[in-house]
């Protein structure tokens, strides 16, 4: 099997990093401070797939659930529409969006309530409410 040039090269520089340079690339970063976030939100469709999420449970597009990488699992969260000004509360069951600068990821459900289900997308606030006990829903890995 033959590498590209730039797939050999990437591999050449992967094994000189140190462990740890590759282990936080690839680590999320929980924020734990309770400060709002603004972004842009998108929203997943339904999908036939058996895939559970980051939380160990099945996608329930008729649940009121969002994914962030910087929330932790299990955290409620309010999200304000603030184009609209509509809000929901959602609960963390998930790890993306891995969409360039979108904060959040809402399911179907969560979405209609935004108001967000013709756009695709849109601008929030995001305030955590509520982390989950210690121990939570968090998996360690």
């Amino acid at each position: 099997m033959s590498f590209l040039p730039s797939a050999r090269l990437a591999c050449a520089l992967a094994c000189l990093a140190p462990p740890s340079a590759l282990a936080a690339a690839h680590k999320h970063h929980l924020d734990h401070s309770g400060k709002p976030q603004s972004g842009v939100a998108s929203y997943y469709r339904p999908t036939a797939s058996e895939r559970r999420t980051a939380s160990g449970t099945r996608p329930t597009p008729g649940k009121l659930t969002a994914a962030s990488r910087t929330l932790p699992l299990g955290t409620r969260a309010k999200v304000v529409n603030r184009k609209t000004g509509k809000s929901v509360n959602v609960t963390v069951t998930d790890r993306g969006p891995y969409a360039r600068h979108r904060v959040l990821d809402v399911s179907p459900k969560a979405a209609q309530h935004l108001g967000m289900t013709h756009d695709g997308v849109a601008p929030v606030k995001v305030q955590p409410l509520q982390e989950p006990a210690k121990g939570g829903t968090e998996k360690r890995r």
